[in-house]
């Protein structure tokens, strides 16, 4: 019988190639995102306490070897009129929901806005049909009442929303306002000529379509020149599970493409993080399927889920996040300026994890 062959000795290990993941010195990664001013200080010619800048960025968030020129920022959502919310959001609201300019204040005094978004919801001919003359007082009503800077929304009608957007556009002049928003369906060069000649920025709003956005973003440029520091993006935010996939993976797919030097890109982002109470997931108190697990308590269930929302897209490259419930803009705040570095984070003993707090 053959013999069995001596077992062949291991090789020794020779010294790994020492690597470094240098995100600042990626090749492909040659732009920067262009750089969005949103409020007028006295100094700019409005009265806005502060200016928030957002984008700047020459590479994926939060790595330490490429910072973040600008943190992220929070606005949170203000309405013309008393609507439903999921009762976790409303407990906080309840008492100002009658007084757009009261609720706006509660958000800044009390819930550290960064910025307000004002819903004119009102607007709608299905709703209240309100004038964009009335609309108008809404958006005066918010300006004295706080100096934050301000984005102003219209319903979501096409035939309404630009005439709404104008005549708010109008009453905010040089107030530097964000006017939320112009997009494919409807009149966005009228948005675009209201936001110039009063001195606004344009969020540029399409539904998880790149291409779409590519072409409203050279739409706003090219026909009605509509300046590249004057336009924020906003590629649609889905609720829940498939739609949160395709959120932020549209989201990344366009930070990359911006990254890598597609002019009609390089814009930074906003997100309507408050989509994430419209899954009934976060609302409602247990699932209609008797079959399905416990879904928890929806008090803490909608406001996790909003922080999930909002943090699964700032990993993606968003900058501005338009948010609800307070405790979700607190914790998101904290976690996005502690990556960024404004809050010096807690040492963690790592042998203790036993005893660690959660």
């Amino acid at each position: 019988a053959p013999g069995i062959s001596p077992a062949l000795a291991a090789p020794k290990f020779k010294d790994l190639i020492p690597a470094k993941f240098d995100v600042a010195n990626i090749a492909e990664w040659t732009t920067q995102i262009q750089e969005v001013p949103i409020g007028n200080t006295s100094a700019d010619g409005g009265s806005r306490g502060k200016r928030v800048v957002v984008g700047g960025e020459k590479a994926l968030p939060f790595f330490p070897d490429a910072p973040m020129p600008n943190r992220n920022q929070v606005t949170i959502d203000v309405f013309d009129m008393r609507i439903g919310l999921a009762k976790a959001v409303k407990e906080n609201y309840d008492e100002v929901m009658d007084s757009p300019g009261e609720w706006a204040k509660k958000n800044v005094e009390k819930f550290n806005a960064d910025m307000i978004t004002i819903h004119l919801i009102s607007t709608d001919p299905l709703v209240k049909d309100t004038s964009p003359k009335d609309a108008a007082k809404t958006v005066e009503e918010v300006l004295q009442a706080v100096d934050v800077p301000i984005a102003i929304g219209g319903s979501g009608n096409p035939q309404k929303d630009p005439l709404v957007l104008a005549k708010a556009a109008e009453v905010a002049e040089g107030e530097r306002c964000l006017l939320a928003s112009a997009s494919l369906n409807l009149d966005y060069a009228k948005i675009a000529e209201a936001a110039l000649k009063h001195d606004h920025d344009v969020l540029s709003w399409t539904q998880l379509d790149m291409n779409a956005q590519k072409e409203l973003n050279r739409k706003l440029m090219k026909q009605c020149n509509v300046p590249r520091d004057r336009i924020i993006m906003d590629p649609t935010t889905a609720a829940l599970g498939y739609g949160l996939d395709y959120a932020y993976t549209n989201m990344e797919r366009i930070r990359l493409a911006a990254l890598m030097g597609d002019e009609e890109l390089t814009f930074p982002m906003s997100s309507g993080t408050t989509n994430a109470w419209g899954a009934r997931e976060s609302w409602m108190v247990s699932s209609p399927l008797k079959e399905d697990s416990d879904w928890g308590p929806r008090e803490y269930r909608g406001p996790i889920w909003e922080i999930v929302t909002g943090l699964s897209l700032a990993i993606a490259g968003n900058d501005l996040f338009m948010m609800m419930h307070p405790t979700s803009v607190a914790v998101l705040k904290h976690i996005t300026q502690t990556l960024f570095g404004t809050i010096e984070a807690e040492p963690i003993d790592l042998a203790n994890w036993i005893g660690s707090g959660v």
